[in-house]
């Protein structure tokens, strides 16, 4: 991977709200849990794992909140306006914050390194093989 540039930025569809990264990221995963299937409308969601205190968000975010399949407490946030879903949280691993890599303004910025909820996805599903495969929840990358 090439060294990222500083600071990450992205936003919604609409533009009401933006957020700016200022630490590397961690790692980013495909989703294959039963939610993010809600959530990407019947695909995955790709996830940009970050630092917590490392992002900035402006904007108005509505938030939803549910127990994961892996028991974790998440938080989603959503724009109000257009309904895109930017970020993911979860109280147990309070220290780090999902964006969805949409939403980022150079989605080519960093692909998955691993498919995680791997057991969940549809037989139709499209997995990569050439990324590692984690039928559930794996730790946490930091």
């Amino acid at each position: 991977m090439s060294e990222i540039q500083l600071p990450i930025t992205g936003g919604c569809l609409c533009g009401a709200i933006r957020y700016k990264i200022s630490k590397p990221p961690l790692g980013s995963r495909t989703c294959w849990c039963r939610l993010c299937q809600y959530l990407a409308s019947g695909s995955a969601t790709v996830n940009l794992i970050v630092a917590a205190d490392a992002v900035t968000i402006t904007g108005p975010l509505k938030t939803f909140d549910r127990v994961a399949d892996s028991g974790n407490h998440m938080t989603r946030g959503f724009c109000l306006e257009c309904g895109t879903h930017v970020t993911s949280a979860s109280a147990e691993t309070g220290h780090l914050r999902v964006i969805r890599t949409g939403t980022l303004d150079d989605p080519n910025l960093m692909g998955p390194q691993a498919t995680i909820w791997a057991d969940m996805a549809p037989h139709w599903a499209p997995l990569n093989p050439d990324l590692p495969k984690h039928a559930k929840q794996p730790p946490p990358v930091a």
